[in-house]
């Protein structure tokens, strides 16, 4: 039974293991989606920004270009006016006509960059370069107006301080609009090159992301793959446990069946033979001298040893199928005790003595009382028969409300201590038993049944001084070890 609790817990965590793999792949694949998902939305934004970028670097181009046309007509316009002025030909104005064109064509850029430049600063400065373009034309009329004659002589002796005046004011306005469109183009020249850096730095964390994202969801799926491929061979190695724990149970039964009719078939000839033997030691003893009887004995004796071991091996093999019963019921331990030494001592073929003492707070206790006898007739059975004629085997009983402990203990030969391993295993007999009588079944029948109370035996021995065996058992069905660790 206790290969069949240790494979089925096996099972259990086996199982428990494929679960909790499941989960984790469950959770493996919800993070790689999820990293995914935020590697997508960071790219997007990535890119829209890149995007909204090159619109703002194509807006700020334009700007440029436009602020380097209006200095060229600016240039331009300067150029027309000393051809006017200089060659002193009123009825050719074509050079202040281009002028005019060229201030007209001014306004007409001031207006383009308008929606082009958002500043609150360019704005401003763009009406200040419309006022200083509308004060240039006023001051053109005005030189227009007051253009002195064509003689050279006359115009030098003509010139007055307000002519002076008004060269000063239109060199003030010329520098003043190119100082704002130098401004203007410095500043979009500045904006430029701040796009382009957000640009590098979007790009540059765009690949920082996208690579080592790659990387992660590449671990993780490779995380997920090895645990799906471990999920799957622990589902297998599962199924195989089940498999073969299916099969260890088809085996077990088929042995507790083949043990059951053995049993059954033998029983009926040696009970025969033990009550035949029985009927003629009783029958001859009266004619015949009791040595020549003592064949009549060994008959009886090697009968009721055939009987015991099957009897024990139909126990254990209950037990190893799980079909061995435990039916707890109170029990009167001292009645029970005395009860059993009784017996021990009548069908002992030896006058070797049991004493009994008992200590306790507890006169019943829920026990099985089929599986406690076996228990204390195999380890009384043993202490008798290994023990000298002179020498008594004591028997101790100690009862409290949680626990009964049952001790036997024996001045035997004691037990090598290389056998103590193997001592509750099947047909495991010790190295020094020497001719005695057995088959090896006797502890591993008590071990089964102390099991099935939920207790645990204890074993001191030495060698040529004496074994001693304590069987503690708990008045509740529940485990030693686990009332003594409540929280384990």
């Amino acid at each position: 039974m206790k290969s069949f609790i240790i494979a089925k817990s096996y099972l259990k965590r086996l199982y428990r293991k494929v679960s909790l793999g499941g989960k984790r792949t469950t959770v493996g694949y919800g993070f790689a989606l999820l990293l995914l998902a935020l590697l997508s939305v960071t790219s997007y934004q990535n890119a829209t920004e890149l995007s909204d970028n090159a619109t703002e670097i194509r807006q700020t181009q334009v700007a440029f270009l436009t602020l380097t046309e209006m200095s060229a007509l600016l240039i331009d316009a300067e150029s027309a006016r000393p051809g006017y002025f200089l060659l002193d030909n009123p009825d050719d104005p074509e050079e202040l006509a281009r002028e005019r064109t060229a201030v007209d064509l001014l306004y007409t850029r001031i207006e383009q960059l308008r929606p082009l430049l958002n500043s609150f600063q360019s704005q401003q400065q763009l009406d200040r370069l419309q006022t200083l373009i509308a004060q240039r034309v006023q001051l053109t009329r005005q030189q227009v107006q007051s253009k002195p004659s064509s003689n050279p002589a006359l115009a030098d002796d003509r010139a007055n301080p307000s002519d002076t005046l008004m060269l000063q004011q239109i060199q003030r306005n010329r520098q003043e609009v190119r100082q704002i469109l130098d401004s203007l183009r410095l500043e979009e020249s500045d904006l430029v090159q701040t796009y382009l850096d957000q640009s590098q730095r979007n790009l540059r964390s765009r690949l920082f992301i996208e690579r080592w994202g790659s990387f992660l969801t590449f671990l993780i799926m490779l995380s997920v793959y090895l645990m799906l491929r471990r999920q799957k061979l622990g589902r297998e190695r599962a199924e195989e446990g089940r498999r073969q724990m299916v099969q260890q149970k088809a085996l077990t039964d088929l042995k507790l069946e083949f043990f059951s009719m053995v049993s059954h078939e033998f029983r009926t000839p040696l009970s025969l033979i033990s009550g035949s033997a029985q009927l003629l030691n009783e029958s001859l003893k009266p004619l015949v001298a009791t040595r020549k009887l003592k064949n009549l004995q060994r008959i009886q004796t090697s009968a009721k040893l055939m009987s015991q071991m099957l009897n024990d091996v139909l126990m254990i093999a209950r037990a190893d199928a799980g079909k061995l019963e435990f039916n707890p019921k109170p029990l009167e331990l001292q009645t029970f005790c005395l009860n059993l030494i009784e017996d021990m001592q009548v069908f002992s073929p030896s006058a070797r003595s049991i004493q009994f003492s008992y200590q306790g707070q507890i006169t019943h206790a829920q026990l099985d009382e089929k599986l406690l006898y076996s228990l204390l007739s195999n380890l009384l059975s043993n202490a008798l028969k290994y023990s000298p004629l002179e020498a008594p085997v004591r028997f101790h009983l100690v009862s409290n409300p949680n626990q009964i402990t049952f001790q036997v203990r024996d001045q035997g030969i004691g037990i090598v201590p290389e056998d103590l391993p193997n001592l509750y295993q099947p047909f495991s007999r010790g190295h020094n038993t020497g001719t005695a009588l057995g088959s090896g079944l006797g502890l591993t029948v008590v071990k089964r049944c102390v099991e099935l109370h939920h207790g645990e035996i204890l074993v001191e021995s030495a060698i040529a001084q004496g074994t001693t065996f304590t069987v503690i058992l708990p008045t509740q069905q529940t485990s030693l070890e686990a009332s003594r660790n409540p929280h384990s």
